[in-house]
């Protein structure tokens, strides 16, 4: 999904104002005023989900996404900046006017592609769709890593291999406490999910009053990151990277285009 982007210790710039669950600290608050950044309060206990609302057997599955914090509108495009290991990363996300069908469910394609100092270094179809519950069900993505002159598909899964299933992306009540699975593909691709805040950020690109910090952990490589969603507008904040712009496109995928798929694009 989304590329997990292992954070051993982030300095943000941006202001943030949470409602946090079990978190105590905030890798994304400004060194030093952690206590300032976030007011805290209990949550008196954590809701485990069950991947099992996104199964293809439950039917009932739409493209049209009414879960406020990830918008499914084709040709809508986010762009995310940032700075990891002394690049300038930019992230564009848009939703693509394609579908793809997976375990007999129609989803919706969302491209992904990250520039590190200007060069292309990775492109990612991802597939979502929504449950009747109004959950965002993740059912797979095809990943290009462009690395030492090859391309690498590590991290490329699809619901409907044997011993796969559909994760939660976004729950449809998206409490604090509240934990679920993003990927269901052992062994290739496990991040796990909990709602750990709820609150005001504000990014380059404005302020976002109704927000969900999501803590992402992956069992893997023990790795964790965190994202923020906003009610309206989705992904707009991703590790390091912050939400600087929103576009309307053709919603047309530009090449190159992924070079191996796992399933059939319609």
């Amino acid at each position: 999904m989304i590329t997990l982007k292992i954070m051993a210790s982030v300095v943000a710039t941006f202001a943030l104002t949470l409602v946090v669950g079990c978190d105590r600290t905030d890798p994304t608050a400004p060194a030093g005023q952690e206590a300032v950044a976030l007011q805290t309060k209990q949550v008196s206990a954590t809701k485990k989900l069950s991947a099992t609302l996104c199964s293809p057997s439950g039917g009932g599955f739409t493209l049209a996404s009414t879960n406020p914090y990830w918008p499914l509108t084709v040709g809508r495009q986010l762009i995310l900046t940032g700075e990891e290991e002394g690049a300038t990363h930019t992230l564009q996300i848009t939703v693509l006017d394609q579908t793809r069908p997976i375990s007999g469910v129609t989803t919706r394609v969302v491209e992904e592609r990250e520039f590190a100092d200007g060069e292309l270094i990775e492109v990612s179809f991802n597939y979502f769709v929504q449950a009747p519950g109004g959950a965002i069900c993740y059912f797979g993505e095809d990943v290009d890593i462009y690395e030492d002159g090859g391309v690498s598909h590590e991290g490329t899964w699809c619901a409907d291999h044997p011993g796969f299933a559909a994760g939660i992306f976004i729950p449809a009540e998206p409490t604090p406490g509240t934990r679920f699975e993003i990927e269901v593909a052992p062994g290739v691709a496990e991040d796990e999910g909990k709602i750990v805040g709820v609150g005001s950020v504000e990014v380059p690109f404005g302020l976002f009053t109704n927000t969900i910090r999501i803590r992402e952990f992956n069992p893997l490589d023990r790795g964790k990151d965190y994202k923020v969603h906003a009610a309206g507008t989705g992904i707009i904040v991703d590790g390091t990277l912050q939400l600087e712009d929103v576009n309307q496109t053709s919603g047309a995928a530009p090449q190159p285009t992924i070079t191996r798929q796992t399933c059939g694009v319609s």
